[in-house]
């Protein structure tokens, strides 16, 4: 008899089952912003129309994405240019568009300075949309840079590099960085922004990691290091403080993907009407090392 309940205790609960078909909520494209002005450089303006969560993502859907046709204006507060759209080839197979002050019209052209704010404003699709960010003066400092065997490893090649810093007193300094090894394109660190709230006021040395592409998969025995024979050369810039919370809101969100247990995070932009993405201004300086074989 006891089984005879069991048995029957497993045919209902059985039959209490609900299949559940979660079907995700397809959301309308938002426009995202990928920006930057740095001191002695043109603006650089990339738009482009954001995909959902699990949409297929290869080379043309992505290049396909690119806003074309926008109206974009920056301005410094003297002069108010309408930047020019560009269009690059990327391996003969597909072309990047992108907006940048207008090199035949250099009277209205807008080239970076350090203590300047700049406003951007797109107009696309009769939505208009905004933002500011300034280019802070260099204040705080990339002094020096060398190199030091990499220390408990057996491979002899393997180098760190360590740079000086100095913080002036006064919080509120900014920064980010990058790094650019022989001819490759400048990368940032995996964890590339930082504060200064344990260094203010001081000058300290710091360990610099080699920057990554987060395209490429990890490889974990071979973070952070740079090779005897490399060149390498640091890209250090002030940011304000809308900059520092984008990309350290968006790094805590790269080093969270996949992982249960992680706390949700809301990437903090800088652009008006929902759009997603960043305006960024780099007050830069750079310091170059030849480590020798």
């Amino acid at each position: 008899m006891k089984n005879f309940y069991n048995l029957l205790l497993i045919f209902i609960f059985a039959g209490c089952e609900k299949s559940i078909n979660i079907q995700p909520e397809s959301q309308k494209p938002l426009l995202v912003v990928d920006g930057t002005i740095e001191n002695g450089q043109r603006p650089f303006i990339l738009l482009s129309n954001s995909l959902n969560y699990f949409s297929k993502i290869d080379p043309k859907i992505l290049v396909a994405s690119i806003v074309t046709n926008a109206k974009v204006t920056l301005s410094n507060g003297v002069t108010t240019t309408t930047l020019k759209e560009y269009h690059q080839s990327i391996g003969g197979l597909y072309e990047l568009t992108y907006y940048s002050s207008d090199t035949s019209a250099s009277s209205s052209s807008i080239i970076g300075e350090t203590g300047k704010t700049y406003k951007l404003q797109i107009e696309y699709n009769d939505n208009q949309y905004t933002s500011v960010t300034t280019i802070p003066r260099v204040t705080k400092t990339l002094d020096s840079i060398w190199w030091k065997p990499a220390p408990h490893n057996s491979d002899t090649t393997k180098v760190v590099l360590m740079g000086k810093f100095t913080d002036p007193k006064g919080y509120g300094n900014y920064l980010r960085y990058f790094t650019k090894v022989n001819n490759n394109p400048y990368l940032p660190g995996a964890i590339s922004v930082f504060d200064d709230q344990l260094t203010d006021g001081t000058t300290y040395d710091f360990q610099i990691d080699r920057g990554i592409n987060r395209n490429d998969p990890p490889k974990q025995d071979e973070y952070g290091f740079f090779k005897k024979g490399d060149t390498v050369t640091v890209k250090f810039a002030n940011i304000d403080k809308a900059t520092f919370d984008f990309w350290r809101t968006l790094e805590f969100a790269y080093q969270s993907v996949g992982n249960p247990f992680s706390s949700p995070v809301k990437v903090l932009g800088n652009v008006s009407n929902e759009a997603l993405g960043a305006f960024c201004g780099y007050g830069v300086q750079y310091k170059t090392l030849v480590i020798p074989k």
